[in-house]
């Protein structure tokens, strides 16, 4: 063999291990590209550890699934959930750094955004109003029989400008009801069963499980569904985060966004998916699981849809000015 033949060899052997070599290193190779972890989707996480501010509701059950079957953990986060008494509450986590996101009615978010107490961005959906969902209640022996009964009567609810006050006074406002005279009571949805038993409020606005939790404990009767007038397939929770926050860890982000619309378009086809998960979590019987009306679970944040909210909360006074909600809707992922 001659000299050159052998020069000619060792380059194209040495060409053939250095592609081999790149394709390596650049995770381009056809196994690389079907990866779920972190690093397969677009490097290293920001902060692979995380903390989610959550309600005790059915709206936060994508999160639950995506804990469980390792969708988070796919995509190379860990998530650690903190109990929130109200989405208010949730917001406040985020808002001091004790969180990281957290899951809340809408308006909290808006109010902060029209206030400017808080620079905030929606992540992810979570719910909307569906029928038997969300209810304004009472109990058989309430004085309160009808949506007309409500004036100047005794409301439960968990914060001011929250889904639980800000729906109420619409549902009212559509009936004539003077919402202004109403002794507003503020309270965790928890305790409501037990406050609508002794007397100490006539009604209360409670989303799923706490209908029908309630129902079963207080023999809690709906005064009105929710999912009525202009309340009707209303935007009700999110995710939210600071902008600071979104703007340094967009991997971190992104891997959340994957994880949760993984879930969410899982629970969407299989309601037995669901059922599970509120046993375990929101410390429900599996027969009352099964009864309880679901909110629709959103996979996606849709500026027209909610644009609806700041646009009801100004006309209900809870802000002053106009909001743009296409603004504070973040970086979302295909």
């Amino acid at each position: 063999m001659s000299r050159r033949r052998v020069r000619t060899r060792r380059a194209a052997l040495g060409l053939a291990l250095t592609v081999a070599a790149t394709t390596a290193l650049s995770g381009c190779g056809a196994l690389g590209s079907d990866s779920s972890d972190g690093a397969s989707n677009g490097g290293t996480l920001e902060k692979p550890k995380i903390k989610v501010a959550i309600l005790p509701t059915v709206d936060t059950a994508p999160l639950w699934l995506a804990q469980d079957a390792g969708y988070f953990k796919a995509e190379g986060l860990e998530v650690e959930s903190i109990v929130a008494a109200s989405g208010q509450a949730a917001m406040t986590k985020v808002v001091s750094g004790e969180t990281d996101i957290a899951i809340s009615s809408y308006m909290p978010f808006f109010v902060a955004k029209a206030t400017g107490t808080a620079d905030l961005e929606l992540v992810a959906d979570a719910t909307s109003v569906s029928p038997k969902s969300v209810a304004i209640v009472t109990v058989p022996n309430s004085p309160v029989k009808t949506v007309t009964d409500l004036a100047n009567k005794r409301i439960a609810m968990t914060a001011k400008n929250t889904a639980s006050d800000l729906l109420a006074k619409s549902l009212m406002k559509d009936h004539g009801v003077d919402y202004n005279k109403v002794n507003w009571v503020q309270m965790p949805f928890p305790n409501v069963a037990a406050a609508l038993q002794q007397g100490n409020v006539d009604a209360a606005l409670l989303p799923e499980p706490f209908l029908t939790q309630t129902a079963k404990t207080a023999g809690a009767i709906p005064v009105i569904d929710v999912n009525t007038g202009a309340t009707q397939d209303f935007p009700l929770s999110g995710y939210g985060a600071t902008r600071k926050w979104v703007q340094a860890n967009p991997k971190t982000l992104a891997a959340f966004q994957r994880a949760l619309q993984k879930a969410t378009s899982e629970m969407n086809k299989d309601r037995s998916k669901i059922e599970p998960l509120l046993v375990k979590y929101a410390k429900i019987d599996e027969d009352a699981a099964k009864l309880l009306g679901l909110p629709s679970f959103g996979v996606k944040l849709d500026p027209r849809r909610l644009q609806r909210v700041p646009d009801l909360m100004l006309q209900m006074g809870a802000i002053t000015a106009p909001v743009d909600a296409t603004q504070m809707i973040a970086p979302q992922t295909d």
